[in-house]
């Protein structure tokens, strides 16, 4: 069971917090603070009554844009305790996603916050503080990947996708429509859609072949055009990347 602080500004946001949290099985207890001063004087008096204190706090539900000290900001003093709490980013703004894992969040959850969403999180929270068995979770769909766009699930398609570009924890989909951010690292899209042609052009780049319109040499560069857009291969992988187009046409 998970005992909780909720930070927020917003007391309409604060209080949807945590009521969602409360309702929540997995949560036996949830605090809130208005501010990061307040939550961070709160998770100090937690670590001085100990781990298993009566006043400690497994998990810290943190926006990310508040007066003063921001959730970032917060985040990033945390780091620098002893026993530091997890720290899930509740916030309107998807900008924010990659530094927040880069301190380690737990995960990042967009407003309007909505009970699926917000359960996710709670359930990877309860996961990394030990505090149940991991729970376990159906397969997912090999043909589509969810995203989330204004707090609503999406479902795109893998053969929509032109080309996954990595953002730390990240990775940023690309589509003929637009593009989406989703909490997965480039290597595992590598591998699972290997299979699907799907092709790791640069440390930062995976391509779909089916969707690759031009191969570019320039001066010993090559570079391949993806959906109107012009991405640069590394040496390292060139000569496969030819090879496997060769081999498409």
């Amino acid at each position: 069971m998970l005992r909780a602080l909720a930070v927020d500004d917003e007391r309409p946001s604060l209080e949807e917090l945590l009521y969602l949290l409360g309702a929540d099985p997995r949560v036996a207890s949830v605090e809130g603070a208005a501010d990061a001063t307040g939550a961070l004087r709160r998770i100090t008096r937690a670590l001085e009554s100990g781990p298993d204190g009566p006043e400690s706090i497994d998990v810290v539900f943190l926006d990310v844009q508040m007066p003063g000290l921001d959730g970032l900001e917060m985040a990033r003093l945390l780091t620098g305790f002893a026993r530091p709490p997890l720290v899930v980013f509740v916030t309107a703004h998807e900008d924010f996603a990659v530094r927040a894992f880069d301190l380690e969040a737990v995960d990042y959850v967009l407003k309007p916050v909505r009970k699926e969403r917000l359960a996710e999180a709670v359930r990877r929270a309860v996961e990394l503080s030990g505090a149940a068995p991991r729970i376990p979770v159906h397969e997912p769909d090999p043909d589509h990947i969810p995203v989330e766009l204004g707090g609503v699930t999406r479902f795109v398609a893998v053969e929509d996708i032109t080309h996954v570009e990595a953002r730390g924890d990240y990775a940023r989909l690309h589509t003929d429509r637009g593009s989406h951010l989703v909490r997965i690292p480039l290597s595992t899209l590598e591998d699972r859609w290997r299979s699907r042609g799907f092709v790791r052009i640069h440390r930062r780049h995976l391509v779909a072949l089916s969707h690759v319109g031009e191969l570019r040499l320039d001066a010993g560069t090559v570079s391949v055009l993806v959906g109107g857009e012009e991405l640069q291969v590394s040496r390292r992988h060139a000569r496969e990347l030819r090879d496997l187009l060769m081999r498409r046409t």
